[in-house]
């Protein structure tokens, strides 16, 4: 079984108090096999401009049909002091650096995996 990929496509901002804010982020998560795998946990750490803006999990289980993306949205509760210049560059959609890392967990009719995930790119 192959693992699954993840890429960061969007991010967007929702206000949750005057100090926090929901970073609302899409990813594709990828599944190159050949058969359906289910993604039964995902805990992450997300990072902008190289600081930790904050950390979440699947809040419910995800089928990822074989060969194919799928669209997941997951969030992130971040505080205002915590996003620093990333802030800016997230409303005014620049380019920004992100780092995704955590660990997931994918299910088949075959059995379950367990896995560590990094990845980084940037956000146009």
């Amino acid at each position: 079984m192959e693992t699954p990929s993840f890429i960061l496509r969007e991010v967007g901002i929702s206000p949750r108090s005057a100090t926090e804010v929901n970073l609302l982020l899409d990813l594709d998560v990828e599944n190159p096999n050949r058969f359906d795998l289910t993604l039964t946990s995902f805990e992450y750490v997300v990072f902008l401009n190289n600081q930790e803006v904050g950390t979440g999990h699947l809040e419910k289980e995800i089928r990822l049909p074989s060969s194919s993306k799928t669209k997941v949205k997951i969030s992130v509760v971040a505080k205002f002091k915590d996003l620093g210049s990333s802030l800016k560059q997230i409303i005014l959609s620049r380019d920004l650096p992100y780092k995704i890392e955590g660990k997931a967990s994918v299910g088949t009719s075959f059995g379950s995996r367990r896995f560590a995930f990094s990845k980084d790119g940037r956000i146009d």
